[in-house]
C-alpha cells in the first residue's frame, strides 16, 4: 500500500511539473514568468565557501594559480595589484618555496590537497549554529578543478586530491538540516585565467582541461569548444546536485556567452519545475545585458546598496579582509562589522552571502568559526526582525553614508550610535540601534510625532532579548526611548515598536 501511495505521489508531482507553463528561450517570457522565491527573500543569510587546491599554498589569495605564472617576462597585471605587472610577488614566492613553475606547477599541488579532516557534518553544524539558511560552495573556481564528481574532466576531487565528492557530501548534509543548497561556478574565466607559455610548463594538450586552451592573446573571445565544455559541466552540476541556488562569477557576463545565458537560464528554471521546487539564479556583475533584471538575482560583491531596491538583491562578501580562500595571513573582520552589514543589507531589501575559507585539510579556522557562532548568538535574540522581514518605507536614519562599489571605502565603515535601521514583519516595526549610545537614551527622529512614515499610535516598546519595561515619549523632535539597564546582546540592538 505504501509503495502504491508513493508511486501515485511521484506521478502526481511529475504531472504537476509538466502541467505548468515551461520556460522558453525567450527573455520576455522568462522575465514575465520568473519571480525570486519567497523562501529566498525570507532566508536573508547564507554561507559561501571558497575551498580548493589554492588552499594548499595558502599564500596571496585564491588567485594563487593565476599569479604564480606571472613571471618577469609577463605583461599581465595580477590580481590584488591592479596595473602592476610581473613578476608577481606570488611568482617570486613560488620559485623560492617550490621551484620554477615549469618544475612544480599548479597541478603539483593537487596531491597535497588531501582534505583529510573534512567532515561535512561538522561544517553544517557550524553553519546551522551561525543562523544561515543556505550554503553555496564553490563547485569550480577559475582554476577549473572540479570539487565534484565530473564526467567531463579528470581534474576533479573524486579522481584526484581528496578522492571525495565534496559538493555531494555537502549537499546531503545540508538536506538533512532542511537548509537550502547552492553551487557556484567560476569556470567561464578559466580560458583567460592562466598565463600559458611553453617555458612555464603548462601548454601541453594533456593539461588543457585544467589550464585552459592556449590562446593567441589574453582576453581572447571564448571558443565554441570552450563554451560547449562550460555548458556540459554546468548542466551536469545542475542535473546531479539539483541546486536550489546557482551562482555565477564574472566571465559569464561576456557578450560571447549571450546564447548560453538564455539557454542555461531556461534549462535551470525548467529543472526547478521538474524538481517541484523554486530555484534562484544569481550573477554578480552589472553587465548582464542579456540577463535581464527580474530574470535572475542581482548580486553585489563586497559592496552594499545605498538605498532600498525595488527588487530583491544580495551582497556576497568574505569574513576575510584580504582573501576568499584560506591564506596563512588571513585577517577576519570583526563580528560587529558583519552584523552591521547584515542589518543594513536586510533593511534595503537584500540578503547576505558570507564567505568562509577552510584550510586544505578541511578544517574551518577558529577565528572564522568564532565570527559565525557570534552571529548565530545574535540572530537567536534578533532573528524575528531579520528572517522573513521586509523593508520599512525608509531603510533608516543617521550620519553614516554607504557608498556603493566594490570595496568602496564608504561601505566598510561600522555604523554608529546615531545610525538606526528598520525592518518590518507584517505590520510589526523594528528599529535597530547600530551602537549602544553613551547615555542610556536614544532619540529616533524618523518616528517623531506626526511623521508620515509611521502613523500608528505607539503603545509599547520592548527590546528583543530584554524583559525590562521601556519608557518612551513621542515628541515633534522624535521618539525618545529610555533603554534597558543592560545590553541583551553584543551587537546591534533591536527595538520592537508596537
Amino acid at each position: 500500500m505504501k509503495k502504491i501511495t508513493l508511486t501515485l505521489l511521484l506521478v502526481a508531482g511529475f504531472l504537476s511539473a509538466f502541467s505548468q507553463e515551461r520556460y522558453r528561450e525567450d527573455w520576455d517570457q522568462i522575465a514575465t514568468k520568473y519571480e525570486i522565491p519567497e523562501w529566498f527573500k525570507d532566508a536573508k543569510f547564507g554561507i559561501f565557501i571558497h575551498w580548493g587546491v589554492y588552499s594548499v599554498p595558502a599564500y596571496g589569495s585564491e588567485w594563487y594559480a593565476r599569479n604564480m605564472y606571472i613571471d618577469e617576462n609577463s605583461s599581465t597585471s595580477y590580481h590584488g595589484n591592479k596595473g602592476k605587472q610581473g613578476p608577481s610577488d606570488v611568482y617570486l614566492h613560488h620559485v623560492k618555496t617550490y621551484g620554477h613553475p615549469s618544475e612544480f606547477g599548479y597541478k603539483d599541488f593537487i596531491p597535497q590537497f588531501k582534505a583529510e579532516l573534512f567532515d561535512a557534518g561538522e561544517w553544517l553544524d557550524i553553519f546551522e549554529k551561525s543562523g544561515a539558511k543556505y550554503i553555496v560552495p564553490v563547485a569550480e573556481h577559475h582554476d577549473a578543478f572540479a570539487m565534484y564528481n565530473s564526467s567531463y574532466t579528470i581534474w576533479n576531487s573524486v579522481d584526484m586530491g581528496p578522492k571525495r565528492d565534496i559538493v555531494g557530501e555537502l549537499q546531503k548534509e545540508t538536506a538533512k538540516r532542511g537548509m537550502k543548497f547552492g553551487v557556484s561556478s567560476h569556470l567561464a574565466f578559466n580560458q583567460d585565467f592562466f598565463t600559458k607559455k611553453p617555458e612555464l610548463g603548462n601548454t601541453a594538450p594533456k593539461f588543457e582541461q585544467l589550464y585552459g586552451p592556449v590562446m593567441k592573446s589574453s582576453n581572447e573571445a571564448p571558443t565554441e569548444e570552450f563554451k560547449d565544455m562550460w555548458m556540459k559541466r554546468t548542466t551536469e552540476l545542475i542535473d546531479n546536485y539539483q541546486p536550489d541556488i546557482l551562482w555565477f562569477d564574472f566571465g559569464w557576463d561576456r557578450p560571447e556567452y549571450a546564447p548560453e545565458h538564455l539557454k542555461l537560464t531556461s534549462y535551470y528554471y525548467n529543472k526547478g519545475l521538474d524538481w517541484n521546487k523554486e530555484v534562484v539564479l544569481q550573477g554578480k556583475n552589472h553587465k548582464f545585458e542579456s540577463l535581464r533584471r527580474g530574470s535572475f538575482l542581482f548580486d553585489m560583491e563586497r559592496s552594499k546598496s545605498a538605498k532600498i531596491r525595488d527588487f530583491f538583491w544580495q551582497t556576497d562578501t568574505s569574513i576575510g579582509k584580504n582573501s576568499w580562500g584560506y591564506v596563512s595571513n588571513w585577517e577576519s573582520k570583526e563580528t560587529n562589522t558583519l552584523i552591521d552589514d547584515l542589518v543594513d543589507i536586510v533593511s534595503k531589501n537584500g540578503s547576505m552571502l558570507l564567505n568562509v575559507g577552510p584550510k586544505s585539510d578541511g578544517t574551518i579556522p577558529y577565528d572564522q568559526q568564532k565570527v559565525l557562532l557570534e552571529m548565530g548568538d545574535w540572530l537567536k535574540v534578533n532573528g524575528e526582525a531579520i528572517y522573513g522581514s521586509r523593508p520599512f518605507s525608509i531603510y533608516g536614519e543617521g550620519p553614516t553614508k554607504i557608498v556603493e562599489g566594490h570595496l568602496s571605502e564608504g561601505n566598510n565603515k561600522d555604523l554608529g550610535s546615531e545610525d538606526i535601521r528598520y525592518t518590518m514583519q507584517g505590520e510589526q516595526l523594528y528599529a535597530f540601534l547600530m551602537e549602544w549610545p553613551k547615555s542610556n537614551e536614544i532619540l529616533i527622529k524618523t518616528l517623531a510625532k506626526g511623521n508620515p512614515n509611521y502613523t500608528a499610535k505607539i503603545n509599547t516598546i520592548t527590546m528583543m532579548g530584554s524583559d525590562e519595561t521601556i519608557k518612551f515619549k513621542q515628541t515633534k523632535a522624535g521618539l525618545k526611548v529610555i533603554l534597558p539597564s543592560y545590553r541583551p546582546c553584543n551587537f546591534a540592538y533591536g527595538l520592537k515598536i508596537n
